[in-house]
């Protein structure tokens, strides 16, 4: 959960040998790159298999203690559907160390929130014990004496029944390895027999979940072989079951979890959980991907690991945001990964895996998406778009348009956004077209967004290039009038401006916000310097027409351009050069295009 890599299942049997035995030698070794032969994978739209249910959006812990942060739009913005904790590495020893108050009052708060975020709550009793990795001085059921395990029920029970929470009951982690589980498994049935036929009196309807292993299903893994067989012959067995891919497959863990229970007369299809996945050196957007497409292949719910200590356990979304040096939280690669995948609504199509790559893939009315999933080697990846004529209204007179995009690893800092690499009309021939995608690091990954071929239209942050702060409409407000500023990038909808072209006039947009639907405006159809730009209901005024103008710079990146309003021929500007977050954003005189440009009106648009 939040400690040095265990040894697993090696996640991808082709061809990754030598790569898993480097990785597994040292955590902060990185190996070099893996030149495998070109690939390539396919994606049938006409195969569907039902709506999203976002199956890999959980994560373990990455909540501050009282549960204040990260911003809700962190979690809401990638379709949050879990969180597993239970007050781990806050000072103390739990209830072994009388500190039982202080992780119970950071779960109930994580708990709360996590509520109201939408999301369901897996309650960790070991944490709340004490049993987190860090010495302690008994374990339940020492000596054969249950009385203070048995108390320490009582609390819990009566803790959860008073704040009125429904939680998952995820009795014990990792009951196998000695670093969570240091006495005679024996016992720790006892405890699973226990505290399963407890909580099954006490909360009848809530789900129980197990073992939670560090291993994956095998016939002939030890632990997992006695724990089914033990949970079968008492009747305790989970509603739940669960284990930690660390790595591994999730595709080959169910079809082994299958095949253990079968012969035990354990039913399933039963709800699998796979509650810790993605090892340190796959937390990136590329293996990122490759999770959640293995994930949902499998029809297996996700929580990825978290494996930070010295107190950012209870913060940064389970290292999905870093911290600026306003302790301000950034979005990292692969959240915008997970963001992407988020924005995959309608139906999930048939995607045929390669050895190296995965993806998941939707349709709906207009659209079509697919997430790639790689990792762990690079070089040229085709993506065969089959039965395009099954999808609704994306494919006309042949053609259809596919907006390519990076999203980057950055060697694990904060990414503005994903990176346009083209967004160009395909010829569809026999319902079929195909992409190349060209991996040069193996950490990246890409997504595809499929549109009919007259929408040129893109989503984009804006980053001003003097503060590398993004246009923001402060507040998330919704109203008339509201000046528009810059602050520091965090990946909202506030942030994501959809470029709407204008017809008939080359490279110019209405600019609409994705958070309030307003459009970027000159206040007052002003033409002076200074006049206001703010959002207002959109109109199709030329005071809300922005044409795009490349600039030039020393060092300049393709991305730049100025945002020249139509109406006065004035740029979008942060007003006095400033690099405050928060500084109001105004119009002003455009220095002339090709001789550089004030870096305060200079905007990086990473979906251009």
């Amino acid at each position: 959960m939040k400690l040095p890599r265990r040894p697993g299942t090696l996640r991808r049997p082709i061809a990754r040998l030598a790569v898993f035995a480097l990785a597994a030698a040292s955590l902060v070794a990185v190996s070099a790159p893996a030149r495998a032969a070109d690939e390539s994978i396919s994606v049938n739209f006409s195969v569907t298999s039902g709506a999203p249910t976002y199956r890999a959006a959980g994560w373990i812990y990455g909540m501050t203690e009282n549960a204040s942060g990260p911003a809700d739009h962190f979690y809401r913005d990638v379709k949050f559907r879990y969180m597993r904790a239970g007050g781990a590495q806050l000072p103390g020893s739990g209830w072994v160390g009388g500190t039982y108050e202080r992780r119970w009052n950071s779960t109930l708060a994580q708990a709360r929130r996590t509520a109201a975020l939408g999301g369901e709550f897996i309650l960790l009793p070991h944490d709340l014990w004490g049993a987190d990795g860090a010495a302690i001085s008994r374990f339940p059921g020492d000596n054969g004496n249950w009385t203070d395990y048995d108390n320490f029920l009582n609390r819990l029970i009566s803790d959860v029944r008073a704040a009125g929470l429904t939680v998952q009951w995820d009795i014990w982690n990792e009951p196998n390895i000695t670093l969570f589980w240091n006495r005679p498994i024996s016992q720790y049935f006892e405890l699973w027999r226990r505290t399963y036929q407890r909580l099954r009196a006490e909360f009848p309807n809530q789900l129980i979940v197990g073992p939670s292993c560090a291993c994956v299903p095998s016939t002939s893994h030890t632990f997992w072989n006695q724990y089914l067989d033990f949970v079968r012959s008492t009747n305790t067995v989970p509603d739940i079951i669960s284990w930690h891919s660390l790595p591994g497959d999730p595709v080959a863990n169910v079809a082994a979890a299958n095949a253990t229970l079968d012969p035990r007369g354990i039913p399933h299809p039963r709800p699998y959980q796979i509650n810790e996945y993605a090892a340190p050196d796959e937390q990136n957007p590329g293996d990122g991907a490759w999770y959640i497409a293995r994930l949902e292949r499998a029809r297996a719910d996700g929580l990825r690991a978290n494996w930070a200590s010295a107190g950012n356990l209870h913060n940064d979304l389970g290292n999905l945001l870093v911290r600026n040096s306003a302790g301000q939280h950034q979005p990292k690669g692969e959240w915008w990964a997970y963001r992407f995948y988020a924005s995959q609504t309608g139906q999930i199509v048939s995607v045929t895996a390669s050895p190296s790559y995965d993806a998941f893939a939707t349709k709906t009315s207009g659209s079509a998406k697919i997430l790639i999933g790689a990792g762990r080697t690079t070089g040229n990846l085709t993506v065969n778009l089959q039965r395009l004529d099954t999808t609704s209204g994306i494919v006309q007179n042949n053609q259809v348009r596919v907006l390519t995009q990076r999203i980057p690893h950055n060697g694990g800092g904060a990414v503005q956004g994903p990176i346009t690499v083209s967004n160009s009309v395909v010829t569809v021939s026999g319902n079929n077209a195909t992409v190349s995608l060209p991996y040069a690091n193996q950490t990246d990954t890409y997504a595809l967004t499929l549109l009919p071929p007259a929408d040129g239209g893109f989503q984009s942050v804006a980053v001003a290039q003097h503060s590398q702060q993004c246009l923001d409409n402060p507040g998330s407000n919704t109203g008339d009038g509201n000046i528009q500023q810059q602050f520091h990038c965090e990946g909202g909808d506030q942030q994501l401006w959809n470029f709407r072209p204008v017809a008939g006039v080359a490279n110019t947009f209405t600019v609409v916000n994705q958070q309030s639907g307003k459009c970027l405006d000159v206040s007052g159809v002003s033409t002076a310097d200074g006049a206001a730009v703010h959002q207002w209901s959109c109109h199709d005024g030329l005071n809300q027409q922005f044409t795009l103008r490349k600039v030039t710079y020393p060092g300049n990146d393709p991305h730049d351009y100025q945002l020249v309003a139509r109406h006065s021929n004035k740029c979008v500007d942060v007003s006095t050069i400033s690099t405050a977050p928060r500084a109001p954003v105004h119009q002003w005189t455009c220095n002339p295009a090709g001789q550089g440009s004030p870096l305060n009106q200079t905007w990086r648009l990473w979906g251009r």
